[in-house]
């Protein structure tokens, strides 16, 4: 069995889920681009020794059924191989 390290952990910021909120006209990829940065600044990581990227998602329609994960790492810059 491989081992997992977990360093860290950040969460997006949460909005009342209006239409017309603070974070209504922020993508998902967006959001969960700027986890990813958060990461990599507050620990220094190198984002090539990154192997997997786990995200939950409670309700994942439109946009946000996609593939966050790996479209947010290409948004924050982690090196993809």
């Amino acid at each position: 069995m491989a081992e997992a390290y977990v360093y860290d952990a950040v969460r997006t910021p949460r909005g009342r889920g209006k239409k017309d909120g603070s974070l209504h006209e922020v993508p998902a990829v967006r959001l969960a681009a700027k986890t990813l940065e958060a990461l990599r600044d507050r620990n220094g990581l190198d984002t090539g020794t990154v192997d997997d990227i786990i995200f939950g998602c409670v309700d994942p329609v439109g946009e946000a059924g996609s593939v966050i994960p790996r479209a947010a790492a290409f948004e924050a810059g982690y090196d993809t191989k």
